[in-house]
């Protein structure tokens, strides 16, 4: 019997579908929310044509609203320009199967111009081009991403009819480390873990967490650009089993007052060998290289918080005492700060905590990166750790609303050496329709506050 983990070789492919097992392929890319955008072929036809020649898809998919309706500010893509296409090219080693999908196979796609040359704004492509500066360094980076979702006992369909009200939490209460919270829907987490393992991912644990129905299941870490097409795999992939299942979950960082759904990002650097070249002398404290690379975090991070908090609804988690940061600091071991450094010798690492479960891991990681080598090329010092509480502290803060973050990152000399005009400004593009859409909304929170009272 064919081996059922990815990744997937062409010819086991071709006699998959030879026999039958695999009937349908999926050729797909990361936006720029981090979904899943694509088609679906049937697979005769995609080994005969697309997968020598790939496929287009129309260039409005990088220039749309989350609810995907087109807006007016993107250079790539408008009327004016005629809504064309670009080219989505397989990327043979991200093939595997779709355990949660019957008879189905999928890739990840790279974006380029049907002219030639990349689409620079391509979440996948501004990722790759960190790490191509990085490799110019001798340098690899490994990322592992933890990601939090809460479940619902409602479907996806019931919960957008109620409005998103009054549902039903899988867990009624704090479940935080619980084998008896999880064990209340240990069939979906089991579905999940199960069905990731079968598409490639390697699966670590599950764990409850604190808001109700709150739990997360943690992967092992690879090369980032793995672990980014894993993530985007993995959202899609848990969305899909919870709605096979007659349940929902959601990822948005902040559901309701309680604690948010966080994403944190953990990156170390490894060199040609494989050893971890963070790590300090005989295994023990930090090297120079990390001490560079941590403190290139910290000189970029209020700018390139639009990369790691991408929402409105993103800047709702960063309240103080909720283990998510609020302060531009960094501590060993240190819940407290946005900054994390953990491990030792081979496991050396830092965690960046500001990501929440509706991050686009591609640019966040990308963000990393570039950050970090801002640090090293520069030779920033760092300063002393913060070995208390960081959040009554005084540290600068990190932004508190999307439309901070959009005015630093649109005046960031920093991203505007590391990404490209083209780049920054497409971003800013995409926080500008966010928080137009928004300021044009008329919430329940006004009217509950207005309607009599005011």
């Amino acid at each position: 019997m064919a081996d059922r983990t990815a990744p997937l070789g062409v010819e086991e492919l071709r006699a998959l579908v030879a026999s039958g097992e695999i009937d349908t392929v999926v050729l797909a890319f990361p936006d720029m929310q981090g979904r899943l955008q694509g088609k679906r072929f049937a697979a005769g036809f995609f080994l005969d044509e697309v997968l020598e020649h790939g496929t287009e898809g129309c260039n409005y998919l990088l220039a749309v609203d989350t609810e995907m309706n087109t807006v007016d500010g993107y250079a790539m893509s408008s009327w004016d320009r005629g809504y064309g296409d670009f080219a989505m090219h397989p990327d043979l080693a991200t093939l595997r199967r779709v355990p949660w999908n019957e008879g189905t196979a999928m890739l990840i796609a790279d974006l380029g111009w049907n002219e030639g040359g990349p689409v620079v704004a391509a979440p996948r492509q501004i990722l790759r081009r960190q790490l191509e500066r990085l490799a110019e360094l001798g340098y690899t980076a490994q990322v592992g991403t933890e990601l939090e979702f809460i479940v619902f006992r409602d479907s996806y369909e019931e919960a957008w009819d109620r409005d998103y009200r009054d549902l039903i939490p899988a867990n009624q209460y704090n479940i935080d480390y619980s084998v008896l919270g999880t064990g209340r829907i240990e069939p979906l987490l089991r579905r999940i873990r199960n069905e990731m393992g079968a598409a490639g991912l390697t699966v670590e644990s599950a764990k409850g967490e604190c808001n109700p129905g709150q739990h997360e299941i943690a992967f092992r870490y690879d090369e980032a650009l793995v672990t980014c097409d894993q993530h985007a795999i993995y959202k899609t992939g848990a969305k899909e089993i919870a709605s096979q299942e007659g349940m929902a979950l959601t990822f948005m960082a902040k559901f309701n007052e309680r604690e948010g759904n966080s994403c944190h990002i953990h990156l170390s650097l490894t060199d040609a060998d494989g050893a971890n070249v963070m790590a300090g002398p005989d295994g023990h404290g930090m090297s120079e290289v990390m001490r560079h690379f941590l403190a290139g975090q910290l000189a970029a991070l209020r700018d390139f918080s639009l990369l790691y908090a991408p929402n409105i609804n993103s800047y709702k988690r960063f309240q103080p005492g909720s283990f998510a940061p609020t302060a531009v600091a960094w501590g060993h071991d240190n819940r407290t700060c946005a900054l994390r450094v953990v491990g030792h010798g081979r496991s050396t690492r830092f965690e960046n905590r500001l990501p929440g479960g509706d991050v686009n891991p591609h640019l966040a990681v990308a963000g990393l990166v570039a950050a970090g080598l801002y640090g090293v090329e520069r030779k920033l010092e760092l300063p002393d750790a913060c070995a208390g509480n960081a959040y009554t502290a005084d540290y600068a803060h990190v932004p508190s609303t999307l439309r901070e973050a959009a005015e630093l990152w649109e005046n960031s000399p920093i991203a505007k050496a590391a990404f490209g005009d083209e780049v920054v400004a497409h971003y800013l593009n995409m926080a500008r329709v966010e928080l137009a859409a928004f300021d044009a909304a008329v919430t329940d929170w006004e009217l509950k506050r207005s309607f009599e009272r005011h």
